[in-house]
């Protein structure tokens, strides 16, 4: 929400949206407390797993939009001129993907689907692993080594980066490394909601989603999902839909932030207070632990 949209709001009412935390102003927070807000960001509700549903949903949008956004932007008049779909007798197009969680395994998937040639990067084994089973194939996987990342990026068409950090998202490529990239080559920063990973990175809007740096077209929306907002909004509606039907049978949020760990996690302002020790210290306010306040 828009501090515009906060002004909307009335006193005492609960709020449930995304946070996208490093994407908000420290006002942001001050008009939710002064209206005794209660407010959920869904992007930090746990699940039973103690995994992040929300997450993972946008995420399998992100990685899945992160190619089709890069097929259009490689086809565009800024682009190299190259085409996704493997056609015979022509090279396929080379994709870099840094990050092997939810976005980066969507986006390998679609990218696979294409006919693209896929190297995958991430400092997780696990996942390495994980997404090389979960493909049914053999790919191309490394850890962040600084020299064989180069010399990925020197060869590669599309560069999509997907980590996120606990604060903020790790920069894994330096502008030195952008430098050396192919001019028309595709940047797609899906942590830039998150900081960004590439160090040139910079938030960009839908309405102008592309800037060029040193012959390299960068992509940096945050929240890409909302490019595709009905098929997001239907699975957050998923996800969201057991939650609400919790609540009816809990007799009301009071009740199921007492009960439910997961949904107490995604809670950052309880009556105009804030509960979150990530916001109240990347904004220097005051925060108070959720555990002594509901109980």
């Amino acid at each position: 929400p828009t501090l515009a949209e906060i002004e909307m709001i009335n006193p005492q009412s609960t709020l449930i949206s995304a946070l996208q935390i490093k994407m908000q102003h420290k006002a942001f927070f001050e008009n939710l407390a002064k209206k005794r807000i209660t407010a959920i960001a869904f992007e930090y509700i746990r699940d039973e797993e103690g995994k992040y549903p929300a997450v993972r949903a946008l995420s399998e949008i992100a990685g899945i939009s992160s190619v089709l956004i890069a097929a259009e932007l490689m086809a565009a008049k800024e682009g190299n001129g190259l085409m996704f779909g493997n056609i015979s007798g022509v090279p396929p197009v080379e994709v870099v993907i840094i990050g092997a969680g939810t976005a980066g395994e969507f986006a390998a998937r679609s990218a696979l689907g294409l006919g693209a040639n896929v190297k995958i990067f991430d400092n997780s084994l696990t996942k390495l692993r994980s997404i090389q089973r979960n493909l049914n194939r053999t790919l191309y996987t490394s850890t962040l080594q600084p020299k064989n990342l180069l010399k990925s990026l020197k060869r590669c068409d599309v560069a999509i980066a997907a980590v996120r950090g606990k604060d903020r998202a790790p920069v894994l490529v330096s502008k030195t490394m952008v430098e050396q990239m192919k001019k028309g080559a595709v940047v797609i920063d899906i942590s830039i909601d998150m900081g960004g990973c590439f160090e040139t990175s910079e938030v960009t809007t839908h309405d102008k989603p592309t800037y060029e740096r040193y012959g390299v077209i960068h992509y940096a929306v945050p929240n890409i999902p909302a490019r595709y907002p009905k098929t997001s909004s239907i699975s957050i509606s998923n996800m969201f839909t057991p939650y609400l039907m919790q609540l009816g049978d809990d007799g009301g949020l009071e009740n199921s932030l007492r009960f439910d760990k997961g949904l107490r996690n995604g809670l950052y302002m309880y009556h105009g207070i804030l509960t979150n020790r990530t916001v109240g210290e990347w904004f220097g306010m005051n925060f108070s632990d959720i555990n002594f306040l509901i109980f």
